[in-house]
């Protein structure tokens, strides 16, 4: 049975990007002392980007050994692939250019200068997170993925993870880990996302969301609400679900959940 949520309030978003980094760069250091390796699935977003920002401001980020850790990503706008709204390419600007992680171990999903469809992108996309679940020497939680040791999320103020979005079809796919958005509510319509599937087969979900307009999605979804009508309700890590949200995205938090934090 997969983690309950724990839920860690700050002041305001610039300090929550700031913790998610720090804690980010706390655990990969804590994974590759115990493993080697590691394995983050990057999210998009303007506090993700924000995050990945202060990751690469922080002095302690020399801690970590780059070169051993794998980025995925949980989504992607299905677009050129320069193009500024791929998660990819701010990633990159945010983060990834500043330090020496080589290609191999970054993956980018495809992009439209790469394949006809967003189909087509999900389906490659797929084909290699099994082809990197093969080479896994670690027993998996899911044969068709490799291990996840941390998935980042954002959340939108329609409770929207990843780019599946309420009672659309995407959030509804079982049975394969990478699925086409034809159809998105938020421009683009085109999309790659993986399933609610693949997300929890995560070892550690840590969905971070700033600001008021945020306050029902994150309300709703740690009030128990139904993972279609709200898709960041269906997140759950298999070892940790922790919700870092500042004190505006905090306003409509069940009472039962304040104070039931992680520091």
């Amino acid at each position: 049975m997969n983690a309950e949520p724990k839920v860690s309030i700050h002041p305001d978003a610039t300090l929550l990007a700031a913790s998610v980094a720090a804690r980010l760069v706390t655990r990969l250091v804590d994974i590759q002392n115990e493993r080697g390796t590691a394995t983050v699935v990057l999210t998009g977003g303007s506090l993700g980007t924000a995050a990945l920002r202060a990751v690469a401001q922080s002095p302690a980020r020399s801690a970590v050994d780059w070169t051993k850790v794998d980025f995925w990503w949980g989504d992607e706008r299905f677009l050129p692939e320069t193009d500024t709204d791929r998660n990819a390419v701010q990633a990159q600007e945010a983060l990834l250019n500043d330090l020496n992680v080589p290609q191999d171990r970054i993956h980018e999903f495809g992009s439209s200068d790469d394949f006809g469809s967003q189909d087509e992108a999900a389906a490659d996309y797929a084909s290699r997170l099994q082809a990197a679940a093969d080479s896994e020497t670690i027993e998996l939680r899911d044969s068709r993925l490799p291990r996840f040791d941390i998935l980042l999320l954002g959340v939108g103020p329609d409770a929207h993870i990843a780019s599946l979005f309420p009672e659309m079809a995407g959030v509804r796919t079982t049975d394969v880990t990478v699925v086409g958005i034809a159809d998105a509510p938020k421009p683009p319509p085109l999309r790659i996302s993986l399933t609610l599937e693949a997300i929890n087969s995560a070892e550690e979900i840590w969905l971070a969301v700033g600001g008021q307009d945020k306050a029902g999605a994150v309300g709703l979804a740690l009030a128990g609400a139904g993972p279609v009508q709200v898709p960041a309700a269906g997140a759950r890590g298999h070892k940790k679900t922790l919700w870092l949200i500042d004190q505006d995205a905090a306003a409509q938090l069940p009472h039962r959940l304040i104070g039931n934090g992680e520091a």
